[in-house]
């Protein structure tokens, strides 16, 4: 491992640390800021699975779906594996609680990540959250 490879390791921790804060306090513009342009993102729950492509796409579609929604989100045990220079991935567990109108839930699973160094700053390029179990406390009457 080179010398500055945990100091680049700490970098991710802090960019997930900030995807956790930025979308539970629901700053879209910063929020977004963490991801590449194109970015590819699959959330799978017991929503309906949610595939955005591209930077845009996925600011739009999470925080039409977060509008009414109060979030907490937590990451775990970090598995980070520097790939290249420029390249890592990454596996985090995951706690979520989501109450919105159409539906409210627990979730635990993991965070499965690829992330780029682009002119100097780490952001997310692929994310795939898989929910292995949702606690769902409310579901709309209009759900099928």
């Amino acid at each position: 491992m080179e010398p500055n490879s945990f100091e680049e390791i700490e970098h991710i921790k802090k960019l997930k640390a900030k995807y956790f804060r930025l979308i539970d306090t629901k700053q879209w513009d910063a929020w977004g800021e963490l991801f590449t342009q194109d970015v590819t993102v699959v959330y799978q729950g017991p929503h309906p699975d949610i595939r955005c492509e591209g930077r845009a796409d996925l600011v739009a579609r999470v925080r039409d779906a977060l509008a009414q929604a109060v979030t907490v989100h937590h990451g775990h045990m970090p598995e980070i594996e520097l790939t290249s220079p420029t390249t890592a991935t990454g596996i985090w567990a995951m706690f979520d609680i989501v109450q919105s109108p159409q539906l409210s839930f627990k979730g635990y699973g993991h965070y499965e990540e690829e992330y780029a160094k682009q002119a100097g700053t780490w952001r997310i390029k692929n994310l795939l959250l898989t929910r292995l179990h949702c606690d769902v406390t409310k579901e709309s009457a209009e759900r099928p």
